[in-house]
């Protein structure tokens, strides 16, 4: 049921930086920002800051000397806290009226809209993200805040599906308590506010635990939760590494787990979950967003052009740093060599460099995540064909450069073909028939994204019936989902399918209650 004070939802509208208006206020963002770089930030739990004996750096990935914030690591002694701390504040916010947990999300969707060019600097510095990138990524944010707004409503309004004689029937979606929210640091301000923000308008309190690669963006977000009214203890913010992961995890009062990252963390979690600890009187729930191993299939009468720019936008928006990237190409024969000939041309035209001087490619996140990407390129180069790319590059900040890579005549059982890479690298596998392709298409543990070119009504409604993937898209790039339009979530070690931006969403943060009550 729709409240009338709420506009029907609507996508954030993408910026456009090539006009000067827009280009001087995202340079002007760049500094504002930089005149912050190396703030120290408290852990915060039941809104009160918290300091400890130990701090850590988050520094940007195109130039690693510059610290973007300095963080107090948490132990498990200040995890356990903030899970009770959490458990208080749930006694009072479950009882806080849906309109009024819903106009919070509202006024904070307000306020990064405002703010929506520092956020975007923010994630630039911190993350590597270049301006349209950001861009995308702030837009996405304001998106889950709006439209899980208004799912909360929705859900409020909940009704059985018959009333029985006699009966008065309810259905009533309760909160489940406190929740661990774990994000990545790919898309650090989206995916980290989307979770907190499903968790907080269904009722739950949250421990807040960010990626150490993107501490900074979590922090500067909960100052804004907190400006826009949250009560204290709802969100508690702890920064530090795995250990203070599992310490939330495996903590008896904690209801639920949400997370997006790798498959091995993942499942990890996964498993502690499942083993209930002393004193927990209930089943934990996982809501996982794994990895991904992302096709896109192009048929022999696909508009070549198209699928050249879909499959480059799809492999290196953001250096392959996205679970849904595409990661392999499978090319119908008899276009084959046109199609790699053309990929080569475009792929070496994008622009590598700083993402604060918005070039298209840049650096990845850490050291640790180049070593592993040239790992796979050096792997890459016995098993395939290398067409461009394959190096580290230089660039001025000494950053975590890769170039853009393509290998052909990749095997389907190749490493590079069924391994999550997470960077720059593309497999390009050559297809005989389209039944050929679609079977390698569903060859991998994965089940994430997909997409196929293709002009062929019959093989498109093919695809969608057997490319087994929880998002799927034909004639377009497989990156790119849209709040409300393409729930998101995959199939197999992709995860459990949650479908964030999607109408099952909040269920996930919710536990149904049905109420019978006898006419007189």
């Amino acid at each position: 049921m729709a409240n009338p004070s709420l506009a029907p939802f609507r996508n954030e509208p993408f910026t456009d930086f090539s006009t000067p208006d827009n280009k001087r206020a995202m340079l002007d963002a760049l500094d504002r920002a930089r005149a912050e770089l190396g703030k120290i930030y408290d852990l915060t739990m039941g809104g009160r800051d918290l300091q400890t004996s130990e701090t850590f750096k988050s520094v940007n990935p195109a130039n690693p000397s510059e610290v973007i914030g300095i963080h107090f690591a948490a132990t498990a002694k200040e995890a356990n806290e903030a899970v009770e701390v959490a458990q208080l504040a749930f006694t009072t916010w479950r009882h806080v009226p849906v309109a009024d947990r819903v106009a919070l999300l509202v006024r904070a969707a307000d306020l990064i809209r405002q703010r929506h060019f520092d956020f975007c600097a923010w994630l630039v510095l911190e993350v590597g993200k270049n301006w349209g990138e950001a861009d995308a990524d702030v837009g996405e944010c304001i998106d889950f805040l709006e439209f899980y707004a208004r799912e909360a409503l929705r859900l409020d309004a909940a009704t059985t599906p018959i009333q029985f004689p006699g009966e008065k029937n309810l259905l009533r979606y309760v909160p489940l308590g406190v929740g661990a929210v774990i994000p990545p640091w790919n898309f650090p301000l989206a995916i980290m506010a989307g979770m907190t923000t499903a968790s907080i308008v269904c009722g739950n309190t949250v421990v807040l635990k960010p990626s150490p690669d993107a501490p900074t963006i979590a922090a500067r977000f909960l100052a804004l939760m907190e400006e826009a009214g949250v009560p204290d203890g709802v969100i508690n913010l702890v920064q530090g590494g795995p250990e203070v992961g599992r310490t939330i995890v495996e903590h008896a009062q904690v209801r639920f787990i949400a997370f997006t990252g790798s498959k091995k963390v993942g499942l990890e979690i996964h498993e502690r979950a499942a083993k209930t600890q002393p004193g927990q009187h209930f089943l934990k729930r996982t809501i996982l967003e794994l990895g991904g191993k992302d096709t896109i299939i192009v048929d022999a009468d696909a508009d070549l052009d198209a699928a050249v720019d879909g499959v480059t936008a799809s492999a290196f928006g953001f250096n392959g740093q996205k679970c849904s990237a595409c990661s392999r190409a499978i090319v119908a024969e008899p276009i084959y060599d046109t199609f790699l000939d053309r990929l080569k041309e475009r792929v070496e035209a994008l622009t590598h460099g700083t993402p604060a001087d918005n070039f298209q490619t840049g650096p990845v996140i850490n050291e640790v995540a180049r070593k592993r990407v040239l790992d796979y390129i050096a792997i890459g180069k016995s098993e395939g064909r290398l067409i461009t790319g394959g190096t580290a590059v230089e660039t001025p900040g000494n950053g975590f450069n890769v170039a853009p890579t393509v290998f052909a005549d990749v095997a389907p059982t190749a490493r590079i073909a069924q391994e999550e890479i997470f960077g720059p690298v593309l497999a390009i596998i050559k297809s005989s028939s389209f039944d050929e392709a679609l079977d390698i298409a569903n060859n991998t543990e994965y089940g994430l994204t997909g997409a196929i070119y293709t002009n062929s009504r019959e093989k498109l409604d093919r695809a969608r019936d057997e490319f087994h993937v929880g998002n799927l898209y034909f004639n377009r790039k497989c990156t790119g989902a849209m709040v409300g339009a393409h729930p998101f979530g995959g199939f197999n070690m992709s995860g459990t399918d949650s479908k964030a931006g999607g109408p099952d969403y909040l269920t996930l943060f919710t536990q149904a209650k049905s109420i019978a009550e006898k006419r007189s």
